[in-house]
């Protein structure tokens, strides 16, 4: 017997307050389709995920759902509640195999979290993750976060304290029970296992980052929910740019915090006085005004969601045109139903390319050191490589938002899309001015080929952990091609920002053996559907390099004098690297994303220092100081950046 497509179950569409709204509450339920897991257990427990529902500030485990039970998958699973610890089970289970669902779709591959990484007999080992644990009920606080040591979501519950026409005093919030915040949690993780150097701030932008890409998933997953989005065009009769929940995000917790509206508005902002919703214009000095995370990466978003709001009026145009008879003024009243539809159909469809480019970027970006202008840069390159020809100018709409909002990429001479996207890597021997002879690309080829033997054994079929496996080799295939593939092998380590001449590497690099150290940080595999129906398979290969940082300007300079073998424990770890993507058919590289300068690069080493030390007007992240990569740092700043991150200010 063939087993059933997917699993139907019940959630909020948003979190349970709206449910207690005469306005909203029609629309607050959906029942979601999961993929369905053949062997699912009581937890729910999966391929990905293990829901362990231990309430610490009680001490009591609650009992565990079973989602194979007939009854529930006769009714969809359980009824939302917010009484019924079991349904909290099911929330969470339900909204993370989504976002799951959504980074699988765009990414062409497994999703894989991030490794524990241990030393083992003076050597660092990584183990494989197979399922992310989700606590809906770890704490009895205004908080929820991803925490990497754990691999595990934690959300918490607390009580109401105010008093308004949002909120009862004593009644329980749980963030379990917020659609944006566990959308929003499940894709810190999902980033984390695709970059975990993303968590090592360097810049401003590296944890907005974090925080803004999670907002974007979670945002653009409303438009999931027909429903939902039959509303609002309804409600905005097809206006999507005026106040509306399809850019609001996690209105029970901002309204019992004390805001007196949702967490965040992509869109808008309501006065504190006259609690009048204004639009939020795009201003091109914003980021030089922002350093906290949370509102710098609202800028991010701000833009991501202007871009999507520039497609989906230019795609709905002629629709708005034969509604008006050419005036653009709809008539008073209610728009027609068929109207409703035909737009609604239009934004999800618009809502979902979006999301898609956003999602497929992160495997265009550089391994470390992420800005708002390397996104950019990503979601360009991987675009152009999903639909080449973009007849209905998504890429510009992109372009055009990011500008008004002043995001850039640093040294580029135009935003035009020619010069936004990543090169190839023959572009990129041809700009150093690197000519390989024939013998040398006929043994680079014949050296990529072997290494990259069964690399297309893989596909979305197969087990995570036997995919796993498989790619391990590669990563010392790829170091062994860097480090002893004679003139090719040098000649890509140029185009690819590597330092792996000792001579041109400071004595405070890395070494092995007495050369530059070289880490092939992740080999990830991609079959991706383009546009036109063609399928192309990919590596991603991330590769990084070390070096010693010291906050004294002068430390540093007396540990990089020539011939220097003896270090003092050093303050930071500054990386550089690259990414690239490399055809496994063809052996081509066909895209090459570095860092801004190599391990070596005087001025990159500056910049980080002086951004750790404050010299910027932040912190090396959101809350510690400065210190957020230095050896001498202990405790949660290190180990949980998004418990700090996420507490009630700043979440």
């Amino acid at each position: 017997m063939n087993n059933p497509v997917s699993r139907r179950l019940k959630i909020f569409t948003f979190d349970p307050s709206l449910g207690m709204k005469i306005e909203t509450n029609a629309i607050n339920q959906v029942v979601a389709h999961i993929s369905w897991e053949k062997d699912l257990k009581e937890g729910p427990i999966g391929e990905y995920l293990e829901v362990i529902d231990y309430d610490p500030a009680s001490g009591c485990f609650y009992k565990p759902v079973d989602l194979n039970n007939p009854e529930l998958l006769g009714t969809d699973g359980l009824d939302p509640s917010e009484s019924n610890p079991q349904f909290h089970q099911q929330m969470v289970y339900a909204v993370a195999m989504t976002t799951i669902q959504h980074f699988e779709a765009a990414l062409g591959r497994r999703a894989f979290w991030a490794d524990h990484k241990f030393i083992y007999r003076g050597k660092y080992r990584n183990q494989f993750v197979r399922r992310l644990r989700i606590y809906p009920h770890a704490l009895r606080d205004r908080n929820a976060y991803y925490s990497p040591s754990l691999k595990a979501l934690l959300f918490g519950y607390f009580p109401v304290t105010i008093i308004d026409e949002h909120n009862t005093p004593g009644t329980i919030v749980h963030t379990c029970l917020s659609h944006d915040i566990v959308a929003h949690e499940v894709t810190h993780a999902l980033l984390d296992g695709v970059h975990p150097r993303f968590n090592e701030p360097t810049n401003l932008d590296v944890h907005a980052f974090h925080e803004a890409f999670a907002d974007i998933v979670a945002l653009f997953q409303h438009f999931s929910y027909q429903i939902v989005l039959e509303n609002e065009i309804k409600k905005t009769r097809g206006n999507l740019d005026t106040e509306n929940l399809l850019s609001q995000l996690a209105q029970q917790f901002g309204q019992a915090t004390g805001r007196g509206n949702a967490l965040r508005d992509a869109l808008g902002y309501k006065d504190d006085e006259t609690q009048q919703w204004t639009p939020r214009e795009p201003n091109p000095h914003a980021l030089s005004e922002e350093i906290e995370p949370h509102a710098r990466g609202a800028i991010l978003v701000a833009a991501v969601f202007k871009a999507f709001l520039l497609i989906y009026r230019d795609e709905t145009a002629d629709l708005f045109r034969i509604a008006t008879n050419g005036t653009g003024v709809l008539p008073e009243g209610d728009i027609h139903p068929d109207l409703t539809r035909r737009l609604a159909y239009e934004a999800a469809k618009c809502a979902t390319r979006v999301l898609r480019m956003c999602i497929r970027a992160i495997d265009y970006c550089p391994p470390v050191d992420i800005t708002f202008g390397t996104f950019l840069r990503a979601i360009i390159t991987a675009d152009i490589e999903y639909a080449p020809e973009d007849s209905r100018g998504y890429r510009i709409a992109v372009i055009q938002s990011f500008r008004a909002w002043g995001i850039f990429p640093s040294g580029i001479t135009s935003m035009g899309i020619d010069a936004l996207v990543w090169p190839t890597g023959d572009d990129a021997l041809a700009e150093l001015n690197i000519n390989p002879g024939k013998d040398d690309i006929k043994g680079m080829k014949t050296y990529m080929k072997n290494l990259l033997v069964g690399a297309k054994e893989w596909n979305l079929e197969n087990d995570r952990y036997e995919v796993w496996k498989a790619l391990d080799p590669f990563k010392e295939s790829i170091w062994h091609w860097l480090r002893d593939g004679d003139f090719y092998g040098y000649a890509y380590s140029k185009i690819f920002g590597l330092v792996i001449d000792n001579d041109e590497a400071p004595p405070t690099v890395f070494r092995k053996e007495n050369r530059p150290t070289v880490e092939v940080h992740s080999v990830r595999p991609t079959i991706r559907k383009t546009l036109q129906g063609e399928y192309r398979t990919d590596l991603v290969v991330e590769i990084t390099q070390r070096r010693r940082g010291y906050f004294d300007k002068t430390i540093q300079e007396e540990m990089d004098k020539p011939q220097n073998t003896t270090f003092k424990p050093y303050d930071f770890t500054f990386r550089a690297g690259c990414t690239i993507l490399i055809d496994p058919s063809s052996q081509v590289i066909r895209r090459v994303i570095t860092t801004r300068g190599t391990i070596a690069d005087e001025d990159q080493l500056i910049r980080v220092r002086n951004y750790l030390n404050g010299v910027s007007g932040a912190t090396g992240n959101a809350f510690d100081a400065g210190l957020a990569t230095s050896r001498t740092m202990k405790g949660r700043q290190r180990d949980e950046p998004f418990a700090l991150l996420h507490n009630d200010q700043n979440y």
